[in-house]
């Protein structure tokens, strides 16, 4: 069975709740028929008739307590918590549905501030950022071409400790969706200071972090990608890489990097993006690129709901 294949099942073990708030956009719609067809999850379709008055009330009294801090007011809540979308990542919030995924109509920005300002930021975490699952059709890269690249849609130029992090979300993910070991690569333009430059350097601090808050992890950087995804090149770069070539997780410098590099690999290879996922928060939540097609829908609801059994 392909890595899709392989989710869905996953997702479809124990039935989580996912709430789509995006009620009246024509993909989301034919996403969730083909969701609950499949028995991949229970789909709650926010349209308004869906909405309880009293929940709607009570959620804008509680968006303002957490939110009166940075300055807002009641009635700014009370207009923020008009769109579905901060009803749905309410709802989460408070276990009334196990995670939502939107994005087809909402930016980025939109969605991660939702998801942010609503679900909160892990602590053990520390920082909200994002990933793709890459499945690369023909490939035996990576996971029999299959791959988590990181960040490639939240955080602009993460600092080391804030790449550190991000790497552990990233190999989590990994480990709880897909089940397979993370080996975790910190992608450069260098490989093993072949190159010299202050974005080598933060790896390099990254590298040294990540070693300290997760001893265990398979990760090594600064790589060059050919060092990282292909054992010929990885014997001839950095005979000595814990990784060998066999690398995963690919964790980007910074988000032009991220977001390029997905891009590319999704329209030059053909390959599947699922994402972007959003971790580092305390409830499973996904974004979806406004290109996306029915089927990334359906897959990051399986995503979704699988990362959710893992909390309940």
């Amino acid at each position: 069975m392909d890595t899709v294949g392989i989710i869905r099942q996953k997702a479809k073990r124990k039935l989580m709740t996912i709430a789509l708030p995006e009620y009246n956009e024509a993909r989301t719609i034919e996403a969730a028929k083909i969701i609950e067809q499949e028995g991949i999850a229970k789909v709650l379709l926010l349209t308004p008739d869906k909405i309880d008055p009293q929940d709607q009330e009570r959620y804008t009294q509680e968006f303002y307590q957490m939110r009166q801090i940075k300055g807002i007011d009641m009635e700014t809540a009370r207009n923020t918590m008009q769109d579905p979308l901060y009803h749905a990542a309410m709802m989460t919030r408070e276990g009334k549905v196990d995670g939502f995924v939107a994005g087809a109509s909402h930016t980025t920005p939109d969605v991660v501030r939702a998801a942010i300002h609503c679900l909160g930021v892990s602590e053990r975490i520390s920082i909200a950022s994002s990933a793709f699952i890459m499945v690369v059709p023909d490939s035996s890269y990576g996971e029999k071409g299959t791959f988590i690249f990181a960040d490639c849609g939240v955080v602009p130029d993460a600092n080391s400790r804030q790449l550190a992090y991000i790497s552990l979300g990233a190999a989590e993910l990994a480990q709880e969706v897909l089940g397979f070991i993370p080996r975790v690569a910190l992608l450069s333009y260098s490989t093993k200071s072949s190159a010299k430059g202050r974005s080598i350097e933060k790896i390099i601090e990254a590298l040294a972090a990540l070693k300290e808050i997760a001893p265990g992890l398979l990760v090594d950087g600064e790589l060059q990608v050919d060092a990282a995804i292909v054992p010929e090149v990885a014997t001839i770069k950095y005979p000595d890489s814990i990784l060998g070539g066999k690398a995963n997780v690919l964790v980007f410098p910074n988000l032009d990097a991220g977001n390029i590099s997905y891009k590319l690999v999704q329209r030059l290879a053909n390959a599947r993006a699922i994402g972007p996922i959003l971790i580092g928060l305390n409830k499973p939540c996904s974004d979806l690129s406004r290109g996306c097609s029915v089927e990334d829908i359906v897959d990051c609801v399986a995503v979704t709901a699988i990362r959710a059994q893992h909390l309940n």
